[in-house]
């Protein structure tokens, strides 16, 4: 593992820091959730897209009101977005 990747414990800690820091329910932040849009926007449109995806869905919820639902709405459009996207051929 290199001193890049975070094993879940730290991820776990990270979650909890910002939660505390920002006084978040642990729904407000949905891991597993974020990562997996981050893995389908970068395998179905570009890996630059993924963190820039995740800031768009933030976004979007919280204009939606900022619920966990808005939260899983933004994330559910923006994937199925990625999977329509077309694929650039190597």
């Amino acid at each position: 593992m290199s001193e890049r990747t975070l094993p879940p414990e730290a991820l776990d800690a990270w979650a909890a820091a910002l939660r505390t820091r920002f006084e978040l329910a642990e729904d407000d932040l949905p891991i597993a959730l974020v990562l997996d849009l981050a893995r389908d926007v970068a395998n179905g449109v570009a890996r630059p897209a993924a963190p820039f995806s995740a800031f768009a869905a933030g976004l979007v919820a919280g204009r939606a009101g900022g619920t966990p639902d808005d939260v899983r709405a933004a994330v559910a459009a923006i994937v199925e977005l990625a999977e329509a996207w077309p694929r650039r051929e190597s």
